[in-house]
């Protein structure tokens, strides 16, 4: 936990319920009994969305598959990580074409993309995610996403037999600050958010400034209520930028 970001179930020991959680648990937990569902787990950079997930799943009977992606530099071409993308899985799921990968996913209640999908950087230092390949490829990018997007709408079919759910963000880096499109940009944001809630589920992972006291309090007993208000107006309600601040202090 030394960077304060949770990258598996075990990093969960230090999980705060917010109201986030409680609208999150029941959507996970109707997975059990259902098929066919996307589910998008939204919120800007640092404010938990994969501590939400694991967290929640950790307490759920569910069987969870957990894709990842390890890719070797952010300089891939689209397509050469669309090729590694589904090589992975193949060997992963011991699949021999791509309908054995969709069998192969359907016999899990969840199929998982997370952090060692987005960020194995975390976990392997020569090693990056479809996260950091992203922001450093922009327009770039768009590409493999429309591959993505064709290869949902021709196997909506075999989709139906799967339940998928994933952190989702897109980044845009300004000054060495990281963005969400999806969190950050109000209006913007809103028509953004409105378009995926067409087409999939979508829950927002964010706090009040209550929550965040006590998220904080929960790592560090000693901070008083002003200390993390004026962290709080330097960070915004995002735990894991005022915790790693704390740290350095």
């Amino acid at each position: 936990m030394a960077s304060y970001k949770v990258r598996s179930f075990q990093d969960c020991a230090y999980f705060t319920k917010t109201r986030s959680f409680l609208k999150l648990y029941p959507v996970l937990e109707g997975l059990k009994h259902s098929r066919g569902r996307f589910i998008h787990v939204i919120g800007a950079p640092g404010t938990g969305k994969s501590a939400n997930i694991y967290s929640t799943l950790a307490l759920l009977d569910l069987k969870v598959y957990e894709a990842f992606l390890f890719l070797d530099s952010v300089e891939l071409t689209p397509d050469e990580v669309w090729d590694q993308f589904w090589a992975t899985l193949h060997e992963d799921l011991g699949a021999e074409s791509r309908d054995d990968v969709y069998q192969e996913a359907a016999q899990y209640d969840v199929v998982l993309f997370a952090d060692i999908f987005l960020d194995p950087e975390y976990l392997l230092e020569d090693k990056v995610g479809l996260g950091l390949w992203t922001e450093e490829n922009g327009p770039k990018t768009v590409t493999f996403y429309t591959r993505v997007l064709w290869e949902y709408l021709r196997h909506r079919q075999d989709l139906k037999n799967i339940n998928i759910v994933t952190q989702t963000a897109w980044i845009l880096k300004y000054q060495g600050v990281k963005y969400d499109l999806l969190t950050d940009f109000y209006i913007l944001s809103w028509i953004l958010v409105f378009i995926l809630k067409i087409f999939f589920e979508v829950v927002r992972i964010s706090y009040s400034e209550e929550e965040i006291i006590r998220i904080i309090r929960n790592y560090h007993s000693h901070c008083s209520e002003e200390e993390i208000k004026n962290l709080i107006n330097k960070y915004g309600c995002r735990p894991r930028f005022i915790l790693e601040a704390l740290k350095k202090a």
